[in-house]
């Protein structure tokens, strides 16, 4: 019945609005064989008995009342199903927020991040009917022609019977169309997360392909990629519609054939017109919410293949860290030290790192040197705890590195990338980033300290400048000075610096230089560069081959060997 026991262990955070949603929808589902009760009472009192109007004013007044808190009861239902799926929704979006931060930047790197955004945006948005219509629908679809039998069989015992049999022809088409319906819909979401993370991956690169003249040619892939979905979604409304009509179908021809019984026996006068009347107000109901069922059922289905990616995501294993834990130093610590540390990437057969073995002292500057490749960038996610060693151990002051609480060893670093991420906000925002709860004083300093201050001055609307999804509207150099007034204003005891200085032209190359240097007074560095020329005050420097060390030494003795 397309259920699916991981979304269903999600129900436990939200009882008290699920049973609110059903609770109120059965109460509507008995009013509607109050009304049908009512409705045959006045009908026959009127046109068998020739009643007058106020004879059955009290009847009427009665239905009416019970119409409008019928109507009530039902909205009721629909807004209490709709904060069942709004709660559940931010839940998962949130869980999958917080999994994907712990997997950390070796996980992502190796999905694509337009189909990550469309399944924690348009995944989750999927499930908003599978919560609010088609749950409660499968309560509805059990428990309201059971009521409605229940006041039917003490009136007439083979309408009773029909109803019985009948009832069990729409689940099964349901089921039978449901099986096809499935493997179509799971191709659509496919389509759909491809498509995402295709047209992701053009606007992030429109500038490139306009240089190469490529535009064009990628308006047509597009194209191909869009059509691909369209044929995908039809083939699923196709099936959608199939199912609705055979359903409609069935419960019309279920109806028909209570309707010819009663009338039969009506037109031989084996049965009162009253309860004849009321039993045939009674059968359209008693099959609509099985046909709901049936409606909802390709609600559900996208839900179900939306949630295939939500939970493979959630279910994606850690790094393992041990359970034991203990408290880190606020601000300094003796040494680190990678002691026969190797890593293999999963489904690599040749190690990115092999048995590396060195110490970094407090306040020291210690550089990485190598080519692309080498490891460098694999000890830095090491060293942040992005990955675990897969042999070996990283030792702060003689502890495992592991032992230590993530979130915790993560405050006593700051970051300076080669190509710093910086958020579609003001610089303001962008720099407090590193320390929220800083003062504007202190994010002053910082933007003083990584010289920033005078150029965000000259601007119109200052720190309140909105500078553009990843930093459009700064050139290189403003947006490694915003990095680095980051770390100034973290003020970590560990800075990583990872070719801070890269994609500069020399003479800004030298002025951000002179930043960092007086960013790594008095701080433990790891600084990563392709050069020996730019670790030249670094006291110990690692060339790293291969992900293996070849020479360690001060710039003047690696010279000289």
């Amino acid at each position: 019945m397309n259920l699916d026991r991981r979304l269903l262990k999600l129900l436990k955070f939200v009882r008290l609005q699920l049973t609110a949603t059903v609770l109120t929808g059965i109460l509507a589902g008995m009013f509607t064989v109050a009304q049908a009760w009512l409705l045959s009472r006045i009908i026959n009192a009127v046109f068998l008995r020739h009643k007058d109007l106020q004879s059955v004013l009290t009847e009427l007044a009665y239905f009416t009342f019970i119409t409008i808190l019928q109507a009530l009861l039902k909205w009721s239902s629909h807004v209490a199903g709709n904060l069942t799926a709004a709660q559940i929704k931010s839940r998962l979006r949130a869980q999958l927020m917080d999994k994907i931060n712990r997997l950390g930047p070796a996980y992502t790197k190796g999905e694509r991040s337009g189909e990550l955004s469309n399944t924690i945006t348009n995944g989750v948005q999927a499930l908003d009917a599978y919560f609010s219509q088609y749950i409660p629908q499968l309560f509805f679809s059990s428990l309201i022609p059971i009521i409605v039998l229940f006041f039917v069989f003490p009136r007439d015992l083979l309408s009773g019977v029909v109803m019985v049999v009948t009832a069990p022809i729409i689940p099964v088409f349901m089921i039978l169309i449901g099986h096809l319906a499935q493997s179509i819909t799971q191709k659509q979401w496919k389509s759909l997360s491809r498509m995402s993370a295709y047209f992701l991956d053009v606007l992030q690169g429109i500038t490139t392909l306009r240089i190469l003249g490529r535009g064009r040619a990628e308006e047509q892939k597009i194209a191909e990629v869009s059509d691909a979905f369209r044929k995908t979604t039809m083939n699923v409304l196709k099936v959608a519609f199939l199912s609705a009509l055979v359903l409609e179908m069935a419960a019309t021809i279920s109806t028909a054939v209570i309707a010819v019984e009663i009338g039969l026996r009506l037109l031989y006068g084996k049965m009162l017109f009253e309860p004849a009347l009321f039993i045939l107000i009674l059968a359209p109901e008693f099959y609509q919410p099985m046909r709901q069922l049936g409606a909802r059922f390709h609600a559900g289905m996208e839900g179900i293949a939306a949630a295939e990616r939500i939970f493979e995501i959630l279910e994606t294993p850690e790094p393992a860290h041990p359970k034991e834990r203990r408290s880190l130093p606020v601000k300094s610590f003796a040494s680190i030290r990678f002691q026969n540390v190797s890593f293999s990437f999963p489904g690599e057969r040749r190690p990115a790192l092999n048995d590396l073995s060195f110490n970094m002292t407090n306040n020291s500057l210690t550089a990485l040197v190598g080519p692309s490749g080498a490891g460098k960038t694999t000890i830095s996610q090491l060293l942040m705890g992005f990955l675990q060693p897969t042999q070996g151990a990283i030792l702060v002051d003689d502890a495992p590195l592991s032992r230590f609480d993530p979130d915790e060893w993560k405050k006593q670093i700051a970051w300076v990338p080669q190509n710093p991420h910086l958020f579609h906000r003001t610089i303001r925002e962008n720099i407090l980033l590193a320390r929220p709860s800083a003062t504007e004083q202190e994010m002053t300093q910082a933007a003083q300290s990584a010289r920033l201050h005078e150029f965000v001055l000259s601007l119109p609307d200052g720190y309140d400048t909105q500078i553009g999804e990843q930093g459009a509207r700064l050139s290189g150099g403003q947006a490694q000075r915003i990095a680095l007034a980051r770390a100034f204003l973290k003020n970590a005891p560990l800075l990583i610096l990872d070719e801070p200085t890269a994609n500069l032209d020399p003479i800004l190359e030298q002025e951000i230089q002179s930043v960092i240097n007086t960013l790594t007074r008095n701080r433990t560095t790891l600084m990563i560069a392709h050069r020996l020329t730019t670790v030249r005050e670094a006291d110990q420097i690692i060339v790293l081959s291969n992900g293996q060390i070849r020479e360690i030494g001060r710039h003047e003795e690696l010279l000289n060997r």
